[in-house]
């Protein structure tokens, strides 16, 4: 094993902290910093193109709906970039991306147009660095390690989540300052990566070209995943709209926040659990969490809401985890690539949420019925996952294998 796959990989024999090495730790902090930066800014970022440009909502839902895109398509490309140059490469110049952008959104308060530049800016840089930081992760690690370490970095990201919008919040009236903050600390985290040992190539390791860059898709954890985030994200896109009105703005921000922490604890917690199950018996788990937590919903107050977050939080915390833990094993490509798979169907997932979501809601909302929405979608989370296991097993294609 290689110095970098040695460090990745930690100690099996320590627990806790301890049985991680300086660099994944180093990772992990990088992780909840860039979370905690992208989220200061995501929520209010309407707000802010709608002030520095006068752009009503319909042109700032495009500018946001197309660097989204760009955001989560772009790990397919950033993938195989970073496969080709290296993972530690790829981390820094992700960084120093995300440097520029923050200058952009500085200088935005001058020069507004810049703050668009700087929005698809980071959402490229994003693209390059996830799949990157991913993959150096878990680089060299044995297949008994990558639970453990994802589980890890997808906790530190998820703290980072859930503090972001309320450091951002202190923030709201001075944006200049968070922006400051936000150049520093991301060149900071450049000059960091820069001293990070550089990975070695894995023994047999192939590279393809870009052309290819879907070559070798784990096909059944990519649909999953695409499924998960499209039903998911009708509770994160359309929750705010319906709780309008039927909760205290603070009780769904702290709601909100207490969402990305379930996640954040549970995942170490359930990690060896949510390896050792069947991918059938996972996705039973999660998306009935999913439906159960939709039907809460219904509800309307403050004990129903919150009950159905937690749920959500649960069911999540085995398909997020789950998911990758399959694509990682059922294909021969690099992690890299792999995550940028991922990001792919989460994006494919997202925008299909927000497309027929959308329409689904109008319906209701139109018809007088507003909760009836989360029935509606929690019968997909049911009905949606059986259609696929059957069609996989007409097709006969293998619905669980060994991880």
């Amino acid at each position: 094993m290689t110095r970098a796959g040695r460090e990745a990989s930690g100690s099996p024999a320590r627990s806790g902290v301890r049985s991680f090495t300086g660099t994944q730790l180093a990772l992990f902090g990088s992780g909840f910093l860039v979370n905690l930066i992208s989220f200061s800014v995501y929520p209010y970022l309407a707000v802010l193109l709608r002030d520095r440009m006068a752009l009503g909502m319909d042109q700032v839902g495009l500018i946001l709906g197309v660097a989204t895109f760009v955001q989560f398509a772009g790990g397919v490309p950033g993938a195989a970039f970073a496969e080709r140059i290296g993972l530690q490469r790829s981390l820094v110049i992700a960084m120093v991306l995300q440097t520029i952008a923050s200058l952009g959104f500085l200088a935005g308060g001058t020069w507004p147009a810049v703050t668009v530049a700087a929005l698809f800016l980071r959402s490229a840089a994003t693209g390059l660095y996830s799949p990157s930081v991913r993959g150096y992760t878990v680089h060299g690690a044995s297949s008994g390690d990558r639970p453990r370490l994802m589980s890890a970095s997808y906790a530190t990201g998820n703290v980072g989540i859930a503090v972001g919008p309320v450091v951002g919040a202190l923030f709201i009236h001075d944006p200049g300052g968070m922006f400051v903050v936000a150049t520093v600390l991301h060149a900071a985290m450049a000059i960091g990566h820069a001293l990070l040992p550089r990975e070695r190539r894995e023994e047999g390791e192939v590279i393809e070209p870009l052309r290819r860059a879907l070559a070798g898709l784990a096909v059944l954890p990519f649909v999953v995943t695409a499924m998960t985030l499209y039903l998911y994200m009708h509770f994160y896109q359309f929750l705010s709209s319906y709780a309008e009105g039927r909760l205290p703005t603070v009780f769904y921000g702290a709601a909100m926040m207490g969402y990305s922490l379930v996640l954040a604890v549970l995942q170490p917690l359930l990690t060896r659990r949510v390896e050792r199950m069947r991918y059938t018996h996972a996705m039973a788990v999660g998306f009935c969490c999913l439906a159960v937590g939709m039907i809460a919903f219904t509800g309307g107050n403050a004990i129903t809401v919150a009950a159905g977050i937690l749920v959500i939080g649960v069911g999540n915390s085995v398909l997020f985890l789950k998911n990758v833990l399959e694509m990682l094993s059922r294909t021969k490509r690099s992690p890299a690539v792999v995550f940028g798979h991922q990001r792919l169907a989460e994006g494919v997932g997202a925008s299909l949420s927000g497309l027929v979501g959308g329409s689904l809601y109008q319906l209701f909302e139109s018809a007088g019925y507003l909760p009836g929405f989360w029935p509606a979608i929690a019968a997909q989370c049911l009905l949606l996952p059986v259609i696929l296991l059957l069609a996989c097993r007409r097709l006969g294609r293998p619905v669980s294998e060994p991880s």
